[in-house]
């Protein structure tokens, strides 16, 4: 938008709202957006006389500078306002494109991927579907990381139709179409592949109410049989030398009872048995409960944790907070629960935030990133060359269990997999494939 020529009305408004709905994709909840927006338009009132793609850093530092001094400010509406113009900058103004002919969008990028996203435009021009969309996931208790990635994978779907009405397209085909743009042109995984398809799927079978068809077959993305990475207990040993506080204890825990990183995030507070050492895992991967091992050697750590994280909820009780996200329905049925204790995460985040469904302030559990970014430099100072994750953890967990000689049926349970045959990929390290350990020509009999 350009503060120095006359523009038309529509225009304006058009660039408002497709600034709002790209605060609203980086999961800002409706009812605060347009707090994003406005701190915008102070931006460009503060500086009428500049376009917004020609302001500098030192421009936003002054903004800044100038709220934090204005009387009555508060330190949080400094930092949104920072966020509000990191969106504009970094996320809103590189691809968006004020000329939209004929519905669709302009490609933008250097990759000018046709499904490439234009900030605001499937909102604009699809916005009851995709709101649609939400009510369904939501209906189905389906998780907000579901949510997100099912909304992303139909904007996706929009942008390369040119925007088009969904209702209008033939669903196989364009399905197909798109499937095949993937795995040919984006070449992405197969995992990826059969998400974009989940998600295209949820769309016509139970937003649009349209039968998708036979979309004959389509080009698959290969899926290479890949082992997973495993470490060694020495270096498991090392790995876990090298954190310190909630990060060293969470990953105790998804070592020792083969936790994945979100099933370790949503711990509750009721779901730890410290007397019977056990673990009960609440809607895990496919939505199904299980029971896993608590180590023994992090008891003691884990009741120094509780006490703690006890006297933080009870401080944000005295402050009128101490409420946790349970499912609404739930909430209706026990009244009072999302305050007690046992509702209450076990790993919860540092500071309030707002729930990006009901917009309420509460204390979330910890973020993804806290513990990802921890384990990649403990790797590091480990001196662990490979590529280390959280995910490696479970994998160290499966296989040390079989090669301590656990039955596989109950890894199995122990993790969560549906078949035995994903459970069976950890006896790759095993060098037993039969009764028998096998052993190299070398070390048997060769001349060397």
């Amino acid at each position: 938008m350009d503060s120095t020529d006359p523009v038309k009305p529509e225009k304006i408004e058009r660039f408002w709202n497709a600034y709002r709905a790209c605060v609203e994709a980086h999961h800002i909840p409706p009812q605060r957006s347009g707090y994003y927006v406005r701190w915008v338009q102070e931006f460009v009132e503060f500086q009428p006389e500049t376009k917004l793609r020609d302001r500098s850093a030192a421009d936003i530092e002054r903004f800044l500078k100038f709220l934090a001094e204005q009387a009555g400010a508060a330190e949080w509406q400094a930092k949104q306002a920072a966020y509000a113009l990191r969106l504009l900058y970094e996320q809103f103004l590189p691809a968006y494109h004020p000329t939209v002919a004929g519905g669709s969008a302009v490609e933008t990028g250097e990759a000018g991927f046709r499904d490439r996203i234009l900030p605001g435009e499937a909102e604009r021009c699809q916005g009851p579907v995709l709101q649609r969309l939400r009510a369904e996931v939501r209906e189905r208790h389906y998780s907000y990381k579901t949510e997100t990635t099912y909304l992303e994978w139909v904007r996706r779907f929009l942008a390369f139709h040119g925007y088009a009405d969904p209702h209008q397209l033939t669903p196989a085909t364009a399905i197909k179409e798109y499937l095949d743009y993937l795995a040919g042109v984006r070449y992405v995984s197969a995992s990826t592949q059969n998400q974009a398809l989940n998600a295209l799927v949820f769309l016509y079978g139970h937003v649009l109410h349209v039968p998708v068809g036979d979309m004959g077959n389509f080009q698959r993305a290969k899926r290479p049989r890949r082992l997973p990475e495993v470490m060694t207990r020495t270096e498991v040993q090392a790995l876990l030398d090298q954190l310190t506080g909630t990060t060293k204890l969470m990953a105790l825990l998804m070592y020792g009872g083969g936790l994945r990183l979100s099933e370790c995030q949503q711990l509750r507070v009721k779901d730890v048995d410290i007397e019977h050492r056990q673990i009960l895992v609440r809607d895990g991967k496919g939505q199904k409960d299980r029971v896993t091992i608590l180590p023994e050697k992090v008891v003691g750590l884990l009741q120094e944790h509780l006490a703690a994280v006890k006297a933080q909820h009870e401080r944000d009780l005295a402050a009128g907070h101490g409420d946790v996200f349970i499912w609404p329905a739930l909430a209706r049925k026990y009244r009072g629960a999302a305050k007690e204790w046992g509702w209450q995460f076990v790993f919860p985040a540092r500071s309030f935030s707002a729930d990006p469904r009901s917009g309420a302030i509460r204390r979330h559990h910890q973020h993804e990133s806290l513990l990802q970014k921890a384990i990649k430099t403990a790797a590091r100072k480990a001196g662990i060359v490979w590529p280390v994750g959280c995910h490696t953890l479970r994998h160290s967990f499966a296989t040390h269990l079989l090669e301590s000689g656990s039955d596989i049926r109950t890894v199995q349970e122990l993790l969560g997999h549906a078949n035995v045959e994903t459970t069976m990929i950890y006896t790759h390290v095993l060098n037993r494939p039969s009764v028998a350990p096998v052993r190299s020509p070398l070390d048997t009999g060769s001349p060397l």
